[in-house]
C-alpha cells in the first residue's frame, strides 16, 4: 500500500489563525504536532516513509519538509487544480518514481484531520486495502451526530460482503454535496446517511479506469511522462474527485468509521475538539472570563477579558481579531473573500512569515520604511542577494551573525550593527548553535518583499 496526503489546501476556514500563506494543516492546534504530522504518524503505523507521497504546492515545500524531514516524496503542482488532478499526478509519480504495478493499492487522505484512536485507524486503512483489491473504490464514511452543513453526505445502500476481519462495507449509492440545514436534518432523521471524510482508498488499475472513464479530460497527459504532466498540469480542469468521479462510478463502497473524526472544517469543530474549562470555555492565552460561558478565547500577544458572553468565538492574532457567534463559523470564509476583494494582506499572510532559514516578524511598516524582527535557524543562511531600492540596519539582539557586504565578511555580536546600502549585495547568516534574531530597518523609496535579487540561494527559490 502506497499513501498520498493531499497537503495544498489554502486553509480559510479557520481564519485568522489560518491564511492562504500559512494553512491549517501547519498549525498546532491540538496538540505539539501540526495536524500535517498527526497525519503522517497515523499512515506510519502501517506503512514506512517510502511509501508516503505528499501532494502540495511550492509555497508549501518547506513547510512539508520542515514538518516531515524524514519523508522524500514531495510532489509539487505547478498550479492549483483541485483533488481530481492532484490524484491523478500522484498516481503517476507511483507508477514512474515508485515503481508501482497497476495492482498497487493507494489510500487517499487529507493532510488536516484529527482522527482517534491511531492504532483503530490503522485496522480499518488495512480492511479498506483488502476491499480496495477487488476493484472497489473504498471511502470512509462518518456516522453524523448533528444537522451539519459543512460537510459533504454519502447515502449507503445495501451491505456488501465485509472485510476479512468483520469490518462493515456497503454500497456507496449517492454523494451530496455541502446540503443547507433543512436538508441536513433529513439526512440525519433517514439514519442511511453518512459524513463524507474524503479519505479513499483505491488499486491503480481502478482509479486510473474510472477517471479516464467519468473525466479523460483529466488523463489529457496520462500517455506522457510525468514529468510531461508536470509541465501540463495547469490545463486540467479545476475539479474534485468527488465531483468527477465517486458520484458517478458504480465501484465505489463505504466503510464507516466507529472512531472520533474531525476535518477542523469550522471554529465550531475545533471547539468541540479542544479541552474545555468547568464553564465549557476553550481558552488559550491570557485570559479573563468573567460570566463566560461555552466559549472559545484564542488569544495570542495580548489580554483578553470577557464578560457575559455565551457561546461565542474570539481568535486574536498580531493583525486580526474574529468574534463570532458559534454556529455562524462557515461564514468566515465571507470574510476572507471581502479582505481578498478588497486586496487585503490579512486575507493571505500573518505578520510572521515563515521562510526556510526561520522566520521574520513585520513590527511596523510606513511610508518609506519598515521594521522587522528576522530569526535565524542555527546553522541556517539567507540568500546571496541585493535591492534596488531600499537599504537595510540590522541590530543584533540574540546570538551571533556572520554577515557578508559588498565583499566584506564580519561577525556582528550581541548589541552590535551593520549598515547595508542599497545595490549592495549582501547575505546574513547563523554559524552558531542557538537562534540568531535580529531587528531590520529598512529605509527607501520602495519596501515591498518583492525587490530581491537573488545571486546564490541554497534552498533553490
Amino acid at each position: 500500500m502506497k499513501a498520498l496526503i493531499l497537503a495544498g489546501g489554502g486553509g480559510t476556514r479557520l481564519w485568522p489563525l489560518s491564511r492562504k500563506n500559512y494553512p491549517k494543516q501547519f498549525l498546532k492546534i491540538s496538540g505539539d504536532k501540526s495536524l500535517l504530522q498527526q497525519t503522517a504518524s497515523r499512515l506510519l503505523d502501517v506503512m514506512s516513509c517510502n511509501d508516503i507521497v505528499v501532494m502540495t504546492n511550492s509555497k508549501y515545500k518547506f513547510y512539508i519538509k520542515s514538518d516531515l524531514a524524514e519523508i522524500n516524496n514531495i510532489v509539487l503542482e505547478p498550479v492549483s487544480r483541485n483533488t481530481a488532478p492532484a490524484i491523478a499526478l500522484g498516481v503517476k509519480y507511483c507508477i514512474e518514481r515508485l515503481g508501482c504495478s497497476e495492482d498497487e493499492v493507494i489510500f487517499m487522505c487529507p493532510s488536516d484531520h484529527i482522527i482517534r484512536p491511531s492504532d483503530k485507524f490503522a485496522g480499518y486503512m488495512l480492511s479498506a486495502c483488502e476491499i480496495a483489491r477487488k476493484g472497489y473504490i473504498v471511502t470512509f464514511g462518518i456516522n453524523p451526530d448533528r444537522p451539519e452543513t459543512g460537510y459533504g453526505y454519502i447515502r449507503a445502500g445495501e451491505m456488501m460482503e465485509p472485510a476479512e476481519d468483520g469490518t462493515e462495507c456497503r454500497r456507496a449509492e449517492e454523494f451530496t454535496e455541502k446540503p443547507d440545514s433543512e436538508l441536513a436534518k433529513q439526512y440525519i432523521d433517514a439514519g442511511a446517511y453518512f459524513w463524507n471524510s474524503g479519505m479513499f482508498a483505491f488499486s491503480i488499475k481502478t482509479i486510473v479506469g474510472e477517471l479516464n472513464k467519468h473525466i479523460p479530460e483529466v488523463m489529457g497527459s496520462w500517455s506522457t511522462s510525468f514529468e510531461d504532466m508536470v509541465v501540463n498540469f495547469s490545463a486540467m480542469p479545476d475539479i474534485s474527485i468527488d465531483y468527477a468521479v465517486m458520484e458517478k462510478s458504480d465501484k465505489v463502497v463505504l466503510m464507516p468509521l466507529n472512531l472520533y473524526w474531525n476535518d477542523i472544517g469550522s471554529w465550531d469543530s475545533l471547539y468541540d475538539v479542544m479541552d474545555k474549562d468547568e464553564q465549557g470555555n476553550v481558552k488559550r492565552g491570557d485570559i479573563i472570563a468573567i460570566d463566560t460561558k461555552d466559549t472559545l478565547i484564542f488569544g495570542n500577544n495580548r489580554h483578553i477579558s470577557t464578560i457575559g458572553l455565551e457561546d461565542c468565538l474570539i481568535v486574536e492574532t498580531d493583525d486580526a481579531i474574529l468574534i463570532a457567534k458559534k454556529g455562524e463559523a462557515q461564514k468566515v470564509r465571507d470574510v476572507v473573500s471581502k479582505l481578498k476583494d478588497a486586496d487585503r494582506n490579512e486575507a493571505d499572510e500573518h505578520l510572521t512569515i515563515f521562510r526556510p532559514w526561520g522566520s521574520y516578524t513585520i513590527l511596523e511598516d510606513g511610508l518609506r520604511y519598515k521594521i522587522k524582527r528576522i530569526v535565524v535557524n542555527p546553522n541556517e543562511k539567507l540568500s546571496l542577494q541585493m535591492h534596488y531600492h531600499r537599504s537595510e540596519h540590522w541590530v543584533v539582539v540574540k546570538g551571533t551573525a556572520k554577515v557578508t557586504v559588498g565583499d566584506k565578511e564580519l561577525f556582528i555580536h550581541e548589541n552590535e550593527s551593520v549598515y547595508v546600502p542599497k545595490s549592495t549585495r549582501h547575505r546574513l547568516e547563523n554559524p552558531g548553535k542557538v537562534f540568531l534574531e535580529i531587528i531590520e530597518v529598512q529605509n527607501g523609496e520602495y519596501v515591498g518583499e518583492d525587490d530581491i535579487v537573488r545571486f546564490d540561494d541554497v534552498y533553490e527559490r
